[in-house]
């Protein structure tokens, strides 16, 4: 009898055994399940941070750098000025020079896209070339820049919609960049410019050649 219930005891102590291998070896699994899928999030959370990271310092870094060219009058040398027909890629945009249409485009003031090539020969003959984005100025800006234009004869005025400013002012070898036609500096500018020492063709017509509106070439040239 005492065999018997030994033989029992000892069976009950072996079930026992297994069922509470089996459980700590399933609850081994989950605990790995659970390890590797926290260790993936926190993995794809720390990604994120970093490239999140990332772009807020590139994007601080080009508002330094445009924040930086604001007001700032650029020289550009060793420019190119033969005649050609055709598109020119300009490293500048707007351009302040390069090879360009034998057509200059005729000073005045256009609510328009006008050609770079047509532009940059008045910018030869002297002219300051007066750009703005549409949609990033006001019109009480816009009207301002149309009355400082209108005080001179060599200045073109135009829309540019690729720029990365509001406001640029160009002339043959120089630049600035600017948020508001209420700035001062644009005085300086035109006053500077307007047919300024880096005129490369003192004195000759910013008329009588490419018209803008009509976009056909007098005969004035």
């Amino acid at each position: 009898m005492s065999d018997q219930n030994e033989s029992s005891t000892g069976s009950a102590r072996e079930d026992a055994r297994a069922k509470l291998a089996t459980m700590q070896k399933k609850q081994s699994r989950q605990q790995r399940r659970g390890g590797v899928v926290v260790g993936a999030v926190v993995a794809l959370v720390i990604i994120a941070l970093v490239g999140a990271g990332a772009f807020f310092i590139k994007r601080d870094q080009d508002s330094k750098s445009a924040a930086g060219d604001i007001g700032v009058v650029k020289t550009y040398k060793n420019l190119k000025f033969d005649h050609v027909q055709g598109k020119v890629s300009y490293p500048q945009n707007p351009p302040v020079g390069g090879n360009h249409n034998p057509a200059w485009a005729n000073c005045g003031i256009y609510d328009k896209v006008v050609p770079n090539e047509h532009a940059v020969h008045s910018l030869e003959h002297g002219a300051v070339w007066i750009t703005y984005k549409p949609g990033s100025v006001s019109t009480a800006d816009i009207n301002l820049l149309k009355g400082k234009a209108r005080t001179q004869s060599y200045i073109l005025m135009s829309q540019d919609k690729t720029q990365s400013s509001p406001i640029v002012l160009s002339a043959w070898g120089k630049q600035m960049h600017l948020n508001s036609a209420r700035d001062k500096k644009i005085d300086q500018f035109l006053k500077d410019y307007v047919q300024g020492p880096q005129t490369r063709e003192p004195g000759a017509a910013c008329s009588g050649a490419y018209d803008p509106n009509t976009g056909q070439t007098g005969g004035g040239m």
